[in-house]
């Protein structure tokens, strides 16, 4: 018999779950199943620093530099065991027990790694020689796409049928930095987006949420869509919305509340008035 106390869950995403430094798996409520992570940011260093990151004892910075003939043999070894080994059925839940995605994630920023389009055709190459046709994610607050290093990891990700969920949580300058810790300009913001998206399948992800007890506003509703509109509607694969799902582990994180789901689908609706699809994960 299975312990409960030892099944991984949702509200549970440890990098060291599977007691690896690249490799992680992660039960995702959104997608179903086990997704199995990649971490380019074992260091806890991320060039943001999102009021409500779960990562402990985060630090500004980049990636470290990444041994790839590690992570593959630590990628095709954790498969191996979630495929036939005996992972699935003691740690994860019965209902869970599939791999949907790999998504490059983490405890920072993915694209900081200099090896960046390497660690990418390296996955690619281990899903191949293993036979297994899953979706490759890459997670990113997108600040960095413009670089050239970064493009090439993108267009790999795109010829290996991947996709990117690109993280946009505000669209002021003021309200950007309250949440994620930068003071963005919200042109470049588009302008990254398009370029992102014209280079791999983009979903946009945002997680809504009341700030001091307030919500996004209608100015600031209007700014997020004016991204959205100025990256291109057409381009865009569409957006994923959720709320909070774990505590935050950063000073400050308990400025945060959940949105209701009445105000979580009146955003979902304007937005869907923009011809977007959307995904609600409240």
């Amino acid at each position: 018999m299975t312990d409960s106390s030892t099944l991984l869950n949702s509200h549970d995403h440890s990098r060291d779950a599977a007691g690896l430094l690249y490799v992680y798996p992660v039960v995702s409520r959104r997608a179903g199943g086990v997704s199995v992570g990649i971490n380019l940011n074992p260091n806890n260093a991320c060039n943001w620093r999102c009021l409500y990151c779960q990562v402990p004892d985060l630090v500004r910075g980049t990636a470290p530099a990444i041994d790839l003939a590690r992570l593959e043999s630590e990628l095709r070894g954790f498969l191996r065991e979630l495929l036939s080994g005996d992972f699935m059925r003691l740690r994860v839940p019965a209902d869970m027990r599939r791999i949907v995605d790999v998504a490059f994630s983490g405890n920072g920023e993915p694209t900081s790694a200099r090896e960046f389009p390497d660690a990418v055709a390296t996955v690619a190459l281990v899903l191949k020689d293993l036979c297994l046709e899953l979706p490759v994610r890459l997670i990113t607050n997108g600040s960095l796409v413009h670089r050239p290093t970064v493009q090439r990891g993108l267009a790999l990700l795109a010829r290996c049928g991947g996709e990117v969920w690109f993280k946009l949580d505000a669209a002021s300058p003021e309200r950007t930095a309250a949440i994620n810790g930068v003071r963005l300009d919200p042109q470049k913001v588009m302008r990254r987006l398009r370029l992102c998206a014209h280079a791999c399948p983009t979903w946009v992800q945002t997680c809504l949420f009341a700030l001091d007890g307030a919500g996004p506003g209608d100015d600031e509703l209007g700014a997020y869509l004016e991204i959205l509109s100025g990256a291109g509607i057409p381009a865009l694969k569409g957006v994923l919305l959720y709320g909070l799902a774990r505590p935050s582990m950063q000073p400050g994180g308990d400025r945060l509340s959940p949105l209701s789901r009445q105000d979580m689908e009146r955003i979902a609706a304007q937005i869907k008035n923009q011809g977007l699809r959307v995904k609600l994960s409240p």
